[in-house]
Order: C-alpha cells, then sequence, then structure tokens
C-alpha cells in the first residue's frame, strides 16, 4: 500500500501527468458526445425511414454494439438511409475506439503510470540512519569496481542517478542507487552528505565543479575526491573545495611508464606498508636470469622475499621454490628501503634495463607516459595519428612520427625494431589489442605495456601478446579507496587488487603454510595486522591470531574463493 501510494503520489503531483489526464478527460468527453450524437440519430433515422421506435437504452446498446464491430445482428436497418448511417457508425467507431481510444489511454495514462512506478520504484533518499557512506556522483566505468572494493571492505556507498528508469535497473541488479539530480543540493541533504565518509565526483570536470561548489554548501567539511581529465581543472577543482583532485588519465601514463623498469634502476615500489614496500623488479640481462627462485638466494643476501612472478601478464604466486626466471619474469617481492637497497645492488649490470620506449598514442596517457620516462633520461619515441595533436605533444618524445600506427611502415619508421618496450596507450580498447597482435609479430622480443578502458577486455589483449595491463577503472577505484582507508596506493593491473580482508575463525591457531591460501585462492598475503602490531611478510610457520586483519594482493574472484572455502 505504501509502494501503491507513493506511485498515486507522483502520478498526481507530476505536472505532466495532469495535462495528461486532462487530454486523455477531453477525448473521453468528446468519444462521449459521439456516442450520444449516434445514439439520437438512431431514433430518428429508425422512426423516419422504417417506422419503428425503441427505448433510448436500446440505442445506446446499438451505437455501442455497431461502433465495437460487435455487431450482434439483433438490430438492424432494411432502408438505405438507415445502412448508409450503420456505415458511418461503423467506420467512425474503428477509428475513435479501435484506434484513437487504445493510443490515447497508452499515451496519457499508461506510459506515465509505468513511469510513475518506476519512479516510486527508485529510492529518492538515503536511510535516517546511515553514515559514514560513500557518495558516488555517477555509475560509470570506475563505479562498479569501486562498488566491488567497498562491498568487500564493509564501507557503505549510494550511487546518484537523474535518470528514474535507471536508477530502478540499477536497483534491481542490487545497487544502492538514490534517484536525484547530480547538481540539486536537496540531492545531497537527502544523501546525508553531512554524515558521509566521502563525495566521489566522478563526471566531467566542468559538472565535478558544480557537484564540489554544491556539496561545499551542504557539508563544509566532508572530503570531496573528484577526477580531473584536463591539467587545467585540477586548480579549478582545488578552489572550488575539492579535498582531493585525481588527474587519473595522467596518473594512469605515469603507472605505465613506471610499470617498464627501464633505464638504470631495476627495482620499482609499487606499494607500501607501514615500513615495508611492495617491488617489482626485471631479471633480463642480470645473473639471475635463468635460475630457479631457490638458487638465486634473494632472501638470504637481501632479505627481500620474492612473493609472486609476473609472467607474461598472470601473476602466478611463488609457492614452488624451483619455479625458474625467465628474461620476460618479473617477480614481486616485500622488504624494507635498506633491503631494496641491497637488491637493486645485486640487481646491477652494465646493461640497462632499456634503451628506449616507444609509445603508440599521444593523447593525455601518452604524454604523461612520455613526460615521466623523459625525467629518468630515458629515450621515447613516439606514433601520433593526429598532426592536430604535435602542437601539444611538443618536444616531449626524442622523435615523434605523425602516421597510423596500425600501417607496418609508419610503426618501422617510428622505432619499432629500436625499441625493447612498447606502450600502447590508445584511448579504445578494439585500436589497443590490434596494436599489441601487430606489434607482437613484427618484433617478438619487444615487451608491450597496453592501457585498457573496459575490465572485460583483460583477456583479449593478453592474447593479443601484451605483457602488462593497466586499466582504467581499477586504478580509479584504488585510488578512491586508499584515500579512504588511508593508506598509499597499490596498482598492480591485470585484474589484480590490493584488499583488507579479516582473518576468518577457520584458519585462528593455524600456521600460514597449514592454511594453503595462496594453493587454494592464488591470494598472495603481505602482513597480518593484530593487536596493534603489523608483521610484514610473514613466514610460513607464523600462526594466525584471532580478531586480527590482513593485506592480500589477488582479484576478485580469487577474494570470493577465499570467503568462499574459509567462511
Amino acid at each position: 500500500m505504501k509502494f501503491l501510494a507513493s506511485q498515486v503520489s507522483y502520478f498526481l503531483n507530476d505536472s505532466q501527468s495532469r495535462q495528461n489526464i486532462g487530454a486523455l478527460a477531453k477525448y473521453l468527453a468528446f468519444l462521449g458526445a459521439v456516442v450520444t450524437l449516434y445514439s439520437v440519430m438512431f431514433h430518428f433515422i429508425m422512426g423516419y425511414s422504417e417506422g419503428r421506435y425503441f427505448s433510448w437504452i436500446t440505442g445506446f446498446y446499438w451505437t455501442l454494439t455497431v461502433m465495437t464491430t460487435l455487431g450482434f445482428g439483433d438490430i438492424t436497418f432494411e432502408s438505405d438511409l438507415g445502412r448508409a448511417f450503420s456505415v458511418l457508425v461503423l467506420i467512425s467507431g474503428v477509428f475513435l475506439l479501435l484506434v484513437m481510444l487504445p493510443f490515447a489511454f497508452i499515451r496519457y495514462f499508461y506510459a506515465p503510470w509505468l513511469e510513475a512506478q518506476i519512479h516510486a520504484e527508485s529510492p529518492r533518499s538515503v536511510p535516517p540512519d546511515v553514515s559514514d557512506h560513500v557518495i558516488i556522483c555517477t555509475y560509470d566505468t570506475i563505479a562498479p569496481n569501486l562498488i566491488k572494493r567497498l562491498d568487500h571492505s564493509g564501507i557503505a556507498y549510494y550511487v546518484i542517478e537523474p535518470d528514474p528508469a535507471k536508477s530502478a535497473q540499477l536497483f534491481r541488479k542490487g545497487v544502492s542507487v538514490v534517484n536525484g539530480k547530480i547538481d540539486s543540493r536537496i540531492t545531497y541533504e537527502r544523501m546525508r552528505a553531512k554524515e558521509a565518509r566521502m563525495v566521489f565526483a566522478n563526471c566531467e570536470d566542468t559538472a565535478n565543479t558544480n557537484i564540489t561548489l554544491t556539496v561545499r554548501e551542504v557539508a563544509p567539511h566532508v572530503p570531496i575526491a573528484a577526477i580531473a581529465a584536463d591539467e587545467d581543472s585540477i586548480d579549478i577543482l582545488e578552489l572550488s573545495g575539492a579535498t582531493h583532485v585525481l588527474p587519473l588519465k595522467q596518473r594512469l601514463g605515469e603507472h605505465l611508464a613506471h610499470r617498464i623498469n627501464a633505464g638504470g634502476e631495476r627495482t620499482h615500489v609499487i606499494g607500501k606498508l607501514e615500513d615495508w614496500r611492495v617491488i617489482e623488479f626485471t631479471v633480463q640481462d642480470t645473473k639471475l636470469a635463468g635460475k630457479k627462485i631457490r638458487d638465486t638466494r634473494i632472501r638470504e643476501k637481501t632479505g627481500v622475499n620474492i612473493i609472486g612472478v609476473w609472467e607474461r601478464g598472470r601473476l602466478i604466486p611463488a609457492a614452488d621454490p624451483n619455479a625458474r626466471l625467465s628474461d620476460f619474469s618479473v617477480p614481486l617481492g616485500v622488504g624494507t628501503v635498506e633491503q631494496i637497497e641491497s637488491l637493486e645492488k645485486l640487481l646491477k649490470t652494465d646493461k640497462p634495463a632499456s634503451k628506449s620506449v616507444l609509445i603508440l598514442g599521444g593523447g593525455k596517457v601518452g604524454r604523461a607516459a612520455a613526460q615521466t620516462l623523459k625525467q629518468e633520461n630515458i629515450t621515447v619515441y613516439m606514433v601520433e595519428r593526429e598532426p592536430l595533436r604535435q602542437e601539444n605533444i611538443g618536444a616531449v618524445p626524442d622523435r615523434l612520427t605523425i602516421g597510423d600506427a596500425a600501417d607496418r611502415d609508419t610503426l618501422m619508421k617510428g622505432g619499432l625494431m629500436e625499441s625493447s618496450i612498447v606502450i600502447v596507450s590508445t584511448n579504445d580498447d578494439a585500436v589497443n589489442i590490434y596494436l599489441s597482435v601487430y606489434c607482437r609479430r613484427l618484433n617478438p622480443n619487444v615487451r608491450i605495456i597496453s592501457r585498457i578502458t573496459h575490465d572485460r577486455n583483460i583477456e583479449a589483449i593478453h592474447r593479443a601478446g601484451a605483457d602488462f595491463v593497466l586499466s582504467y577503472a581499477p586504478l580509479g577505484a584504488e585510488s578512491v579507496l586508499s584515500l579512504i582507508q588511508g593508506r598509499d596506493p597499490v596498482v598492480m593491473g591485470e585484474g589484480v587488487e590490493f584488499f583488507t580482508v579479516p582473518v576468518p575463525r577457520a584458519l585462528s591457531g593455524k600456521t600460514l603454510r597449514d592454511s594453503r591460501i595462496g594453493e587454494m585462492t592464488g591470494l598472495i598475503v603481505l602482513d597480518i595486522m593484530a593487536a596493534g602490531d603489523t608483521i610484514a611478510n610473514p613466514p610460513p610457520e607464523f600462526v594466525f591470531p584471532r580478531n586480527s586483519q590482513m593485506h592480500v594482493l589477488g582479484t576478485a574472484e580469487q577474494l570470493h574463493d577465499f570467503k568462499k572455502f574459509f567462511s
């Protein structure tokens, strides 16, 4: 009854619905007048042409049976005038009752009623007891990934959707959604923005500026994280009141550049855990290439523990010490700053990790990657299809080639055979997949780093030959979640993410080795937090204490398996 009352209330209070009801009422009145007129004419024509007389009820009865084409045949005209009148009533009835009436009913009543039903189904405010939640301003490519991460972390969220139909559709899918306008003060009052943990403005730069100003009117102190597509928008968003501005495309380019381990340094820090660091390092052209993990003795010599190995874009837990490291292996390790410096000395070689890098695509992501690499004194080549971007690119790359990267001559001229690494940074997933296949075919030994926008294309681009993949959506989700949790972001890529999970009761009192977490789920345990202490890189003999938490690396599917096995 409450749902029905909300439908009726919205239907009657909406100005357009009231206009529709008025139009339908006018048509029904016109239709009633026509039926009355035909009934009166029936009496006069029947009496004048045939000398028969019937009651007024019979006149209405005859008119309706003819207009609706029922045609019972119990009352009929025998004169030509009467039959001509019957044809007129029949034709007008087909048009007015069988054609116009259903159309008018659907257009002016049924469709608005369905819209009212959809609108009533979608919530327009959060429950009054909700607090410490995250407000997501639109359901974009980042939102599904962020929602999944928030659910895993036990953090409440609500998405704003201005379209009632889309809002109801998201609501049916299980998304916590509220129907409202993103630039309306009333929306954020209904969203309880004052009690929120954070507002995530993930629309266009102009809309994010409006959102920030509107939220500041309602909640002056709530943290606001806003996406900035253009560098010029960073200052504007900060002046508008954004607490954190996230230039994600620029950060994506920087992370693409960092993932290649180019230049003289072999190690790269991808995350911090108090005094510990999570790192990646390359073994190509070092004395570790071709050795088993056991034979490298990295932990004995430096203190760094290998917890996983990237093999052609797949993160494999380092559960087998007899696994052999190839030139394309990129081990993942945990250690302190001093231990990482010792590892860097162990990996030191006269041959740099990369002599030059070729970037395909000179957009925001490609330019950010080029600028990052140039700061490390690495030779950068770039291929860009649009001549108009040449002015924006400027003199950042050492060599710029204007042309289509799908053309063999353009790739060769751009420096494919001179480079050991290719960064594919266009904004089209299909193009990136195509270019990965093409570069791998032309230069089988090149290392390919690619970006994608949609997670569903990760498998396809790996099959195309990419060694590493970074996705825009997980980067945005990790950037926001790290701000919410007050930690440094850990950007892995390949669908691998950083999770904080409570240690299940089933594991309390068991050792890390006996738990078989890596073997059963593929998750990598980074540290254990208990009683205010953090045990980073726990040994196999470590016993899980009660009421503890741990940081793990893995995919969402692996985390789902973990909860299923150990719940």
